[in-house]
């Protein structure tokens, strides 16, 4: 019997053997036990051998299951990203309300995700076999923008659009890890600008604002960079529905 692709392992139409032994090990445990170690210690520290380590289990045994790595991150990228929210479920005044809720729920749910498993950012690049998972994420954003008069072609750009954001803020959030390390970065900052003043008089004011109002408590955190984008992509595609009536 062929080895399964990982189309048919994503979607579950590859043939099992209807005799034999009961089996060991489930495909479903495999990826968790590789998410588990891609999660604990990154994606180059994943290989057949030490996942199998992990289960108790000889490397030709997952071979039984899974042919090989590229089907494996398949596999895991897709159960890591899990369900997407219920937009079809939101209740809206508006139309525009109602594709605001959604793509807003849509956008902080999966920058959850891809901050949770920081794998997945790099695994979700190029042309790859999309699973049932990940295809829900792109339904779920194009239903709650289904009524608006967007073309197809527009309403899957604007799916990209939003997801570019918040990778980008997944990442950047992902390189700083280090709360303390970032802090000692500013100040060295800091005393950077205090040296060069004269060169950089806006991006110094800039900062001495943003402290200011980090002071106040009024909102300055990581997630004004994640809200403030997604309200700007959000504005750009009220006007552009707007203007097509």
């Amino acid at each position: 019997m062929p080895s399964p692709t990982a189309v048919e392992l994503l979607w579950g139409i590859q043939q099992r053997p209807k005799r034999g032994p009961k089996p060991s090990l489930s495909l479903e445990g495999i990826v968790a036990e590789a998410i588990a170690l891609a999660d604990a210690d990154g994606l180059a520290s994943l290989s057949m051998q030490r996942l199998a380590e992990r289960l108790g289990f000889t490397k030709m045994s997952l071979y039984r299951y899974v042919p090989g790595k590229a089907e494996l991150t398949a596999l895991m990228l897709d159960a890591a990203m899990g369900t997407p929210p219920d937009t079809a479920a939101i209740q809206a005044d508006s139309v525009e309300q109602r594709w605001r809720i959604g793509l807003r729920r849509w956008a902080e749910t999966i920058f959850e995700k891809y901050t949770a498993h920081p794998w997945a950012l790099e695994l979700a690049l190029g042309a790859r076999p999309f699973g049932p998972n990940e295809l829900a994420w792109m339904e779920a954003a194009l239903v709650v923008l289904a009524d608006t008069g967007l073309a197809g072609a527009e309403r899957l750009d604007t799916i990209v659009l939003l997801n570019g954001h918040v990778r980008s803020l997944a990442q950047q959030t992902m390189t700083m890890g280090d709360e303390g390390l970032e802090q000692e970065l500013m100040r060295e900052l800091g005393a950077v600008l205090a040296a060069a003043g004269d060169r950089y008089p806006e991006t110094i004011a800039a900062f001495a604002e943003q402290a200011t109002v980090g002071q106040s408590g009024s909102g300055a955190n990581r997630d004004n960079a994640l809200n403030f984008g997604i309200d700007r992509i959000l504005d750009g595609l009220a006007v552009l529905i707007d203007g097509r009536g």
